[in-house]
């Protein structure tokens, strides 16, 4: 390997989202600029391995280490990454890709390999919820219990995640929360309390639409008790980044929030679900992350939101495809398994 040449090390979730990881891998053989890197490909092979493989790569003095995977292997990777002088890279292959969202990553993976190759980077902000760190947002109330019943699916997908909100959210009911920040206390009967370091979920679901990676700031998004026939409202200002046009929505900015609530229950950070206690302290940490983002008009150009917009029309009618055809399968073994028994 040539001294001069920076190392790459691509980390590679095999189980995160639906995308083809054998299709990634050979364009990074083909795309990889080789007169500027060298690279190697780390499979994680258990829950939190990405985490000991970026630390072990960081510490090899690697100049970027990529995470193909979602939200939840960037968060992994991203831990380890944090106040080194490592980059993280992103090929998005998830779920909900929020970070790579905001950051203006395509999610065609060609397009994400030639900002890798560009190598030009920014440091981020990144917070921390109970000393766990987070790259999106983090939370408690109904997101946070919907990512439980996520996790506990089984499945992952866009169309798992709406299933699990539409299921549970016939039946659960608000909490009160006293919110506590450097500029005072308040004190709010809530459907879920968000609190962002970028201005989405995943999908393009902006729960702080306003947010920035880079102003020192947590945004913070109280939805406040509402019908179920606002829920079309709701939605439909979720995902066009007008939520400050429901009164339901409350907002403000701060650096540090306590959160008090009347028992312990789930949290969650990326999307990620966790048990918490009945106080939960979260902070934003100031320029900790180098990323690696786009920086020419091309790129740009090409992550733009209607491009966004059309790609991930076509990924979900694929997925949702893929979901049916798995529906049919899964029920004609089951009548051949009746009709076997039969005989």
């Amino acid at each position: 390997m040539g001294e001069d040449k920076k190392k790459v090390v691509f980390i590679v979730n095999p189980i995160s989202g639906t995308h083809n990881k054998d299709y990634i891998l050979s364009l990074i053989e083909k795309m990889m600029d080789k007169d500027k890197y060298v690279w190697e490909v780390w499979y994680t092979k258990y829950a939190g391995h990405a985490t000991e493989l970026a630390a072990q790569a960081a510490s090899d003095n690697t100049h970027i280490v990529v995470a193909i995977g979602g939200d939840g292997t960037i968060n992994e990777i991203g831990r380890s990454l944090v106040h080194t002088d490592t980059a993280m890279g992103i090929i998005p292959c998830g779920s909900g890709n929020g970070l790579a969202r905001h950051l203006q990553i395509p999610l065609d993976p060609k397009r994400a390999l030639r900002i890798i190759n560009a190598g030009f980077k920014e440091t981020i902000d990144y917070g921390r919820i109970n000393g766990l760190c987070f790259f999106c947002t983090c939370g408690v109330g109904f997101d946070a219990f919907v990512s439980l019943k996520f996790a506990e699916a089984g499945k992952r997908g866009v169309l798992t995640y709406l299933e699990k909100t539409l299921q549970e959210g016939l039946t659960y009911q608000p909490e009160t929360y006293e919110l506590e920040t450097e500029d005072g206390i308040y004190k709010y009967k809530a459907f879920l309390v968000a609190c962002a370091n970028a201005s989405q979920y995943g999908n393009n679901a902006y729960i702080a639409p306003a947010a920035t990676l880079t102003d020192g700031m947590l945004d913070i998004t109280v939805l406040e008790p509402f019908t179920m026939i606002e829920v079309p409202a709701l939605a439909y200002q979720l995902f066009n980044k007008r939520l400050d046009q429901n009164s339901h929505f409350k907002t403000f900015r701060c650096k540090k929030l306590t959160i008090k609530r009347e028992k312990p229950g789930v949290m969650h950070y990326d999307g990620d679900p966790v048990e918490g206690g009945k106080d939960i302290e979260v902070e934003i940490i100031h320029k900790g992350l180098n990323v690696i983002i786009p920086i020419d008009r091309e790129v740009r150009d090409a992550a733009n939101p209607v491009f966004q917009l059309a790609q991930d029309y076509i990924r979900d009618i694929k997925e949702m495809n893929e979901t049916i055809a798995d529906n049919i399968h899964e029920r004609n073994q089951k009548i051949i398994q009746k009709i076997t028994k039969r005989l």
